[in-house]
């Protein structure tokens, strides 16, 4: 078969787009992989003002080379309010600058590169052994490599489009139209999901001459404004809020669009003036259309926020209290987000128990059944939650998680089981008890009462240590929430030598009413262990947790 038939040169050509699109693909899941968590950790340290969180969305996604995944990590902070949104804008500002770093890079001849940048990442993974981080960040440079390779393989067989008449005669007709030109562009970003895929196209275009300067530099504000609609329809169906970012950043991009269009013979002119071949002309003006765009809008992002906030409003809190809020499954290709996401459904369970805890309390303390009756309630509100949380982990994967995902994916499971268990606790052991206080009319000493108030106390005091430590690591909440289970221990042996004492004066409705604070404290004592037991990992990470006891 030949191959210069237009059937091989179409096959050639889409073997070599869909080289690109996995390439770029693989760059960006190897680098998520290996530092997607720490990235988010950037994005939020960032997003404390305009400037800060400009930078912060430029270096992440200078690395990740997709602003649609930092838009991902961006929403799941959970931007709620004003404050928050405006600094979540300027990270998508920043975010569109990043991506314009990989297409100056690539707009030099470079052809050189790739074969280096694949050895050394082929050689990271043979070498990586266990070290997943090491084996991520090859993944990432052979990604790289084959972009750069891809990108010159579009090169080498467009050039012989250049002199087909009848390509000349398709965009002769075409290019003089500058919207059009847009717009082909904008569909091409849109159905491949990256401006930067976009990009790399329309300079290979500009390149060998198949399209003039100023038809490429049409195509440059189509390839931005087709890829603000990605993370747009993403997140359509859901909550309106999360909406926002996304809104604002393609009406950003499409103000840019109507301004910059006009303006395109004189931008071509300035280029060319400085003697900047048409492949570089293209790379140069996308990076002059983002730069522009963020310094156009980021003093504008207050006066965005109110308005993206009226037309977005927060939707209304489900009525169903058992409904996970937060587990998108759009962020299961985002590990990093979408354990951030589990994270929050955890808090919400923690707001369960500690309604459960308190309304225990005011069990125990009033002749209310109605409160039994909400406390048993809220177990299944808690168990559904739970339920939601393991689905959505298990959809993960195991292979898309890095060691420190696997690991943080470990703790949100092993505190979810122990929040579920505490719920199981309270619901079938001590509000049974409850009831059974109110059924037989017994009457607590006030020792008793006053050590279940203590231990109820106590354990909202160490639900909050825990949540401390889960969401911060703090090391030394977590040696005191295990310290303190002591103290339970000293109730629960005090209790039993009351009980002891109870027996020996043989009186029965005595014993049954003792025999009753002692099944308390010990339901009270283990609903602490499972508190103290969602900070083991963290204390065994750092070595001073030992099989029976604190290292000192």
């Amino acid at each position: 078969m030949a191959t210069d038939t237009a059937t091989y040169l179409l096959l050639r050509l889409a073997f070599e787009v869909a080289l690109l699109l996995w390439s770029i693909h693989l760059l960006s899941s190897s680098v998520q992989r290996a530092f997607g968590t720490r990235l988010r950790h950037a994005i939020a340290i960032g997003v404390r003002g305009r400037l800060s969180a400009f930078l912060a969305g430029l270096a992440v996604t200078g690395l990740l080379q997709s602003s649609t995944a930092t838009a991902l990590m961006v929403t799941s902070l959970g931007t709620a309010t004003m404050l928050d949104l405006v600094p979540g804008l300027a990270v998508m500002l920043g975010a569109n600058v990043g991506t314009t770093l990989i297409v100056q890079i690539v707009s030099f001849d470079i052809g050189w590169v790739y074969p280096i940048l694949f050895i050394a990442g082929f050689t990271a993974q043979r070498r990586a052994g266990e070290r997943s981080s090491l084996r991520d960040a090859g993944g990432a440079l052979m990604g790289l490599a084959l972009m750069l390779m891809a990108l010159h393989m579009l090169v080498e067989t467009l050039h012989p489009l250049e002199a087909s008449q009848a390509t000349r005669d398709v965009l002769r007709a075409i290019t003089p139209d500058p919207i059009l030109n847009m717009l082909l562009a904008a569909l091409l970003a849109w159905a491949a999901h990256s401006s930067v895929a976009a990009m790399l196209f329309v300079m290979s275009l500009a390149s060998t001459g198949i399209v003039t300067p100023e038809a490429a530099l049409a195509m440059v504000l189509g390839a931005n404004l087709g890829s603000a609609v990605n993370p747009v329809t993403a997140a359509m169906g859901k909550d309106p809020s999360r909406l926002r970012i996304p809104v604002g950043n393609l009406v950003f991009r499409a103000i840019g669009c109507v301004i910059a269009l006009p303006l395109i013979p004189m931008a071509a002119k300035g280029l060319a003036a400085l003697g900047e071949p048409p492949g570089r002309m293209a790379a140069d003006f996308h990076m002059i259309f983002n730069v522009g765009t963020a310094l156009l809008f980021i003093g504008l992002l207050p006066v965005a926020a109110k308005i993206l906030m009226r037309l977005l409003p927060d939707p209304p809190r489900p009525t169903d209290p058992g409904e996970p809020q937060y587990l998108d499954p759009s962020a299961l290709a985002t590990p990093s987000v979408a354990l951030s996401n589990a994270a929050r459904e955890i808090l919400r369970m923690v707001d369960v128990v500690d309604a459960m805890l308190r309304g225990s309390q005011d069990a125990f303390q009033h002749d209310d059944r109605e409160r039994i009756v909400q406390v048993s309630a809220m177990d299944n509100i808690l168990d559904r939650l739970y339920r939601a949380i393991q689905r959505y982990l298990g959809a993960m994967g195991p292979d898309a998680l890095s060691d420190e995902d696997a690991q943080r994916a470990s703790e949100i499971l092993q505190i979810a089981i122990n929040l579920e268990h505490i719920g199981d606790i309270a619901d079938k052991n001590l509000m049974k008890l409850a009831a059974k206080r109110l059924d037989n009319r017994y009457t607590l000493p006030p020792e008793a009462m006053h050590d279940i108030e203590e231990m109820h106390g106590r354990l909202l005091d160490h639900l909050q240590l825990a949540v401390t430590v889960f969401m911060v690591q703090d090391v030394q909440a977590a040696r005191r929430l295990v310290t303190e289970k002591e103290h339970f221990r000293e109730i629960e042996r005090s209790a039993t030598e009351r009980h002891f004492a109870t027996m020996r004066r043989n009186n029965a409705n005595a014993i049954a009413e003792s025999a009753l604070h002692l099944d308390i404290t010990r339901d009270l004592k283990r609903i602490d262990a499972h508190i103290a037991a969602t900070v083991y990992g963290t204390l065994e990470k750092i070595g001073v947790l030992r099989a029976s006891r604190l290292r000192p």
